[in-house]
C-alpha cells in the first residue's frame, strides 16, 4: 500500500523534481518506508512506498521493465501475483518478489486486459517511455483511490485530493451540489465528483489513457454482467471466503484483524483461527461499555481463547473533541457521520502491532446488512404477488427486530420520487433558504439510490454508489496510520456469486446474510451466528454531543462569524435544533456532526 502522483504538462513544458516531490509529501503516511521521481520532459511520477511484500530496496518505485521502456508506480496489493507471475515466468525473468513486477509484465502480456487478470486492491500508472502514453488503472469497486484535475494545460493525479492541491492551490473551488448531498442525503462519491468542483475520482472499474494531449476514459468492470453464476450450496461460499482470506494473508509483514463482533468481522476471524489455524493472531476493537450505544463487547470477548492478543480502545467524547483537527486533514473531505472515528481510533490502535489489517468492509453492502434492505425485499415480494411469502416474512422480521423501519421504508421505496425528494428534505430547515431553493429540485441522486424495486437491483446500486465513500474512509484512515487495511468480503469471485443469488437466499426467515450464517455453520459461534441485531460500527455521538465539553464546542462553532455567514446554513435554526438535541426531545446527533465536520473544513479551506 502507497501513494502515487503525478504530472503531465500538455504545453511539453519541462516537469521538476521539487514539484512531484511536493505532492509526495503531503501524502507521506501512505509510505513513510521509501519514495521515488521519474522525470520525462513533461511528465513526472511519484510514489511513497509501504513495504508489505518483498520489504528489499528491489521494490523501489517507480519500477522499470528490463527494456526500460514502462515505467510503473502502484498503490494497493495483486493478491493473485504468484499464480500470475508462474504463468507469466516462461516468457518474462523476474527479479523482484513484488507484485507491482507482475503488474509490469502483466500489461506486458496483454495491454490493458491485464486488468480482468488481477484479483486485488489497485490503482497504478504506466508509462509508456517510447509512445509517451500514461496508462492509469482502478480496481473493479474501488478500494484505491485515485484523483485527477485537468484542464487544456494539465493533467494531475494522486492518491489524495491534498497532493493535486499542492500543484494547483487555486482549485480549493467548493462544489455546492455535493455538499447539499452530504447534507441531505447523507452520501458523498456517489458521482466522479468530489467537494472541489474541478477535481474527480477516476471511477471504479474504469481506466484512463493520456496521449497526445487527448485524454479518454473507459470502463474495463462491469458488476451487472458478471451476475450470472450463483453459488449451488453454502459450502461454495465458504470455500471461496476462505481462498479469499488465505490470499489476502500474503505478506511479509505482520497480519492483524478489525474485530467488530459483527457477523462479518467475526466470520474472517473464525476461519483464521479454526480453519487456517492462525494461532498468532491479534485483534483490533472499539467499545465503548456493557450496554452502551454501539458496544459489542460481548461477542468479542466470544475470541478469548482462540486469539493470541485482543486489543480494544474506547473512543470517547475527550477523545474526539482532541482528534478533530487530525481527523479532518486524515479525511480531506467531510464524512456524514463519526462512524468511521470509530475506525480512526482502532487503525491508531494497530499501528505498532501490525502493518495489515484485514476488515469485513463490503459484506453489509453485499448480503443486505442494512434493515432498509428488508424494506426493498418486501416490495419485490409484493410487486411480484408473493403476498403470503410477504406476510411471512414481515412477521418474522417484527418478531426478530421489534421495529417498523423496514414497513417505513417499504412504504418508502413505493412512493413516486418527487415525494421521496420531499421527504428526504423535511427537517433539513437548517438550511439557508437560497440554498435550499437552487439544489431541492435536483433528485438525480434520488433517483439512483432510492428507486430500486427489488433487492438484487439495490444491492447492485449500492456496489455502484454507496460502497465507494465506505471504501474511501477505509482507506484514510488506515494510510493515515501507515497500515494496509484488506477486505476479504469484495473479492470479485464472492461478489458475482452472491449478487447472482435469488432474493430468499439473502434475506429469510426475517434475517439478513442468511446464505453467510449458513456457510459459517460450525465455524462461527453460533451466539455470533444466530444474532438478529445490527450494529455496525456505530458510536455513542448523540451522548457525545451533550457532554458539557462539546455545549461549549458545538455553540462556540454554531456562533462565530464563519457559521453565521456560511451560504449553507441557518445558524439560528442550528442553534434551536440543538438546544432540543439537548433537551433529549430529538436526536439530530448526526446533522450535528455535519455542521461541525463541514464548518470546520471550510474554515480550513479558507485558510
Amino acid at each position: 500500500m502507497c501513494g502515487i502522483c503525478g504530472i503531465v504538462d500538455f504545453n511539453r513544458k519541462k516537469i521538476f523534481s521539487y514539484q512531484i516531490k511536493k505532492m509526495i509529501n503531503v501524502i507521506k503516511h501512505r509510505g513513510p518506508d521509501d519514495e521515488g521521481v521519474f522525470i520525462d520532459d513533461n511528465v513526472g511520477l511519484g510514489h511513497t512506498r509501504l513495504s508489505i511484500i518483498d520489504l528489499s530496496p528491489t521494490g523501489h518505485q517507480p519500477m522499470f521493465d528490463r527494456s526500460g521502456r514502462f515505467c510503473i508506480i502502484h498503490n494497493g496489493e495483486i493478491y493473485n501475483y504468484l499464480e500470475l507471475k508462474q504463468e507469466l515466468s516462461t516468457k518474462y525473468m523476474f527479479v523482484t518478489r513484488t507484485d507491482t513486477e507482475v503488474i509490469l509484465y502483466a500489461y506486458h502480456e496483454w495491454g490493458v486486459e491485464c486488468l480482468d487478470h488481477f484479483n486485488g486492491m489497485f490503482a497504478f500508472a504506466i508509462y509508456d517511455i517510447k509512445t509517451r502514453t500514461l496508462f492509469l488503472a482502478r480496481d473493479r469497486f474501488g478500494i484505491k483511490p485515485l484523483y485527477y484535475y485537468y484542464n487544456k494545460e494539465t493533467f494531475i493525479f494522486a492518491s489524495e485530493i491534498k497532493s493535486i492541491l499542492q500543484i494547483v492551490p487555486e482549485e480549493k473551488l467548493i462544489n455546492d451540489r455535493v455538499i447539499f448531498d452530504y447534507l441531505v442525503y447523507n452520501r458523498t462519491d456517489q458521482y466522479p465528483e468530489t467537494f472541489f468542483k474541478n477535481i474527480k475520482r477516476l471511477e471504479h472499474g474504469h481506466y484512463a489513457i493520456i496521449k497526445d494531449n487527448n485524454i479518454s476514459f473507459h470502463r474495463w468492470y462491469n458488476l451487472p454482467e458478471y451476475i450470472n453464476n450463483p453459488f449451488q450450496s453454502p459450502e461454495e461460499l465458504r470455500d471461496i471466503l476462505i481462498d479469499s482470506i488465505r490470499l489476502r494473508l500474503r505478506s511479509d509483514v505482520p497480519v492483524g484483524v478489525c474485530l467488530s463482533g459483527g457477523l462479518d468481522s467475526s466470520s474472517i476471524t473464525s476461519i483464521l483461527t479454526s480453519v487456517l489455524q492462525k494461532n498468532d493472531l491479534q485483534t483490533f476493537s472499539a467499545v465503548y461499555g456493557k450496554g452502551k450505544t454501539g458496544d459489542e463487547s460481548d461477542y468479542i470477548d466470544l475470541y478469548q481463547k482462540t486469539v493470541l492478543k485482543m486489543h480494544k480502545i474506547s473512543p470517547n467524547a475527550q477523545t474526539l473533541y482532541n482528534d478533530i483537527p487530525s481527523f479532518i486533514e486524515c479525511h480531506g473531505e467531510p464524512v456524514p457521520s463519526t462512524s468511521p472515528y470509530a475506525q480512526f481510533k482502532v487503525m491508531e490502535l494497530a499501528k505498532e502491532k501490525v502493518r495489515v489489517l484485514l476488515d469485513g468492509q463490503g459484506a453489509d453492502e453485499l448480503l443486505a446488512g442494512y434493515h432498509y434492505f428488508f424494506g426493498n425485499y418486501f416490495c419485490e415480494l409484493l410487486l411480484h404477488g408473493h403476498l403470503l411469502k410477504l406476510l411471512r416474512e414481515s412477521y418474522l422480521y417484527y418478531q426478530n427486530h421489534r421495529s417498523l423501519f423496514a414497513f417505513q421504508s417499504l412504504i418508502f421505496y413505493l412512493l413516486p420520487n418527487s415525494i421521496k425528494s420531499k421527504a428526504k428534505l423535511m427537517g433539513r430547515n437548517y438550511l439557508r433558504k437560497d440554498f435550499y431553493e437552487q439544489k431541492r429540485n435536483n433528485t438525480q441522486l434520488v433517483n439512483t439510490l432510492f428507486d430500486a424495486r427489488s433487492l438484487r437491483q439495490s444491492l447492485l446500486y449500492h456496489f455502484e454508489y454507496k460502497l465507494e465513500h465506505l471504501l474511501k474512509w477505509e482507506d484514510r484512515n488506515s494510510m493515515w496510520f501507515s497500515l494496509e487495511s484488506r477486505v476479504p468480503f469484495l473479492d470479485y469471485r464472492l461478489v458475482e456469486k452472491i449478487l447472482s443469488l435469488p432474493p430468499d437466499e439473502i434475506i429469510a426467515n426475517g434475517l439478513t446474510k442468511f446464505i453467510l450464517r449458513k456457510a459459517m455453520k460450525g465455524i462461527l459461534p453460533e451466539q455470533i451466528r444466530l444474532r438478529k441485531e445490527k450494529i455496525g460500527f456505530m458510536t455513542p455521538e448523540s451522548e457525545w454531543f451533550r457532554t458539557p465539553l462539546f455545549q461549549q464546542f458545538i455553540l462556540e462553532l454554531l456562533n462565530s462569524d464563519s457559521f453565521r455567514q456560511s451560504p449553507y446554513f441557518n445558524y439560528k435554526a442550528c442553534i434551536k435544533l440543538y438546544n432540543l438535541h439537548l433537551q433529549r426531545k430529538i436526536n439530530i446527533s448526526h446533522d450535528i456532526w455535519k455542521w461541525i465536520n463541514l464548518g470546520l473544513w471550510l474554515n480550513s479551506m479558507s485558510g
